[in-house]
């Protein structure tokens, strides 16, 4: 008989391979910038705001906070590259001004991260206390850009238009909320569960008014390139140690 264990470590790896499909969404966005060379009207908030979620999430992962979190470390660390490589292109083709925004944000960042990471070690000495304080950072941070559609949602419903709401964004999202949602539930995590519980009701939404409002879109308006911030939630240890046993 396969274990929950088992069956966990499964879901966690299907779900940290949809969320490295999450990170290169904008691909293509990127694509475009780099051969127009100009950022157009595109904006670096969601890409600032994923290198924010990321970064939380190592700290998270991290021995010191939580210990035996490999997976963690390694789908964020990946997130975390993928990120400041879409911002370092995003910068170079920017006007000045724009430059100087992403510097400031990207500067208040790391120093908010690095407070966070040191308030946690000075003030905090247990592991389950630091996983405790950063989990739930890391909840409000993901549960605050899952919930950044709505107002994509509400363009949709005033327009009677899915211009402005890719599909497929839209139903990997959806997959990774679902998937990230049973991984959390085999074994009870709130950390987890919450932001993907919540993402995986709002991408449920997108799609049902995708499908309510496809035909009322006007077929000569071409849907725009967006790309909404990604959340990638943390991997329980128990799931390393269930694949090292399986070894």
């Amino acid at each position: 008989m396969i274990s929950t264990d088992s069956i966990r470590t499964v879901v966690g790896i299907i779900g940290n391979v949809i969320s490295l499909g999450l990170f290169l969404s904008p691909l293509p966005t990127f694509i475009t910038i780099v051969k127009k060379r100009a950022v157009e009207q595109f904006s670096p908030i969601p890409y600032l705001a994923t290198l924010l979620n990321c970064m939380m999430w190592i700290v998270y992962g991290l021995p010191i906070v939580h210990p035996n979190s490999v997976l963690v470390l390694t789908i964020n660390g990946v997130g975390f590259f993928i990120e400041a490589l879409y911002l370092a292109i995003f910068f170079t083709f920017a006007p000045r001004p724009l430059r100087l925004k992403i510097v400031g944000i990207l500067a208040g960042e790391l120093v908010f991260v690095g407070a966070v990471l040191g308030g946690v070690l000075g003030g905090a000495h247990t592991h389950d206390k630091r996983t405790e304080i950063v989990g739930i950072l890391c909840v409000i941070f993901g549960t605050a850009m899952y919930a950044s559609p709505l107002s994509v949602m509400r363009m949709v419903i005033q327009t009677k238009s899915v211009k402005y709401m890719p599909f497929y964004l839209s139903l990997v999202s959806f997959l990774n909320g679902v998937c990230w949602t049973a991984y959390s539930l085999l074994r009870f995590d709130l950390y987890i569960l919450i932001p993907n519980g919540l993402g995986a009701l709002l991408s449920a939404a997108q799609l049902i008014l995708y499908c309510i409002y496809y035909r009322t879109t006007p077929k000569d308006e071409p849907k725009q390139n967006l790309e909404l911030p990604q959340i990638v939630p943390a991997n329980d240890p128990d799931s390393l140690r269930s694949m090292k046993m399986e070894k």
